[in-house]
């Protein structure tokens, strides 16, 4: 089991991951992340081999599912399906926490720590970077949702 608590930072966003696919033979990854109130996501994107679950621990974060806007609460969740177009923001006034669960385990702290090099290395973050990164994890960008 990972009991490496090793906090990513992507900007304000941060992401800590509990499973990893090497605690679970490749079927499950899970990782907390916390979104501070005011942030948007960039990138709406969709996943080629994966489905993700998210479960809402703090505050309320709003995802866009393909035309679906969704308010994620404390305590509800969301299945996203691979395919389907998403992005989320949070757009209250207080940080946002949940619980993300990618089956099979394709996703993994790499992936975000890809993306923290972009987005820390100041200023706006270089989406031509940010797509090819994407794409490497086997997540597809979509300009537009």
């Amino acid at each position: 089991m990972n009991n490496n608590k090793e906090i990513i930072k992507l900007g304000q966003i941060e992401v800590k991951f509990l499973l990893e696919a090497s605690d679970t033979n490749g079927q499950v990854t899970m990782f907390e992340f916390s979104v501070p109130h005011g942030i948007k996501v960039p990138l709406p994107h969709y996943h080629e081999n994966f489905d993700e679950i998210v479960y809402g621990l703090e505050g309320t974060m709003t995802f866009t599912v393909g035309e679906k806007v969704i308010d994620l609460e404390v305590g509800q969740s969301l299945f996203i399906p691979r395919g389907v177009v998403h992005g989320f923001n949070n757009l209250n006034s207080q940080t946002a926490k949940a619980l993300a669960t990618i089956t099979p385990g394709l996703l993994g702290p790499e992936y975000f720590k890809d993306v923290a090099e972009i987005v820390n290395a100041g200023g706006p973050p270089d989406i031509e970077k940010m797509k090819l990164v994407f794409k490497k994890h086997g997540l597809v960008p979509v300009m537009n949702i």
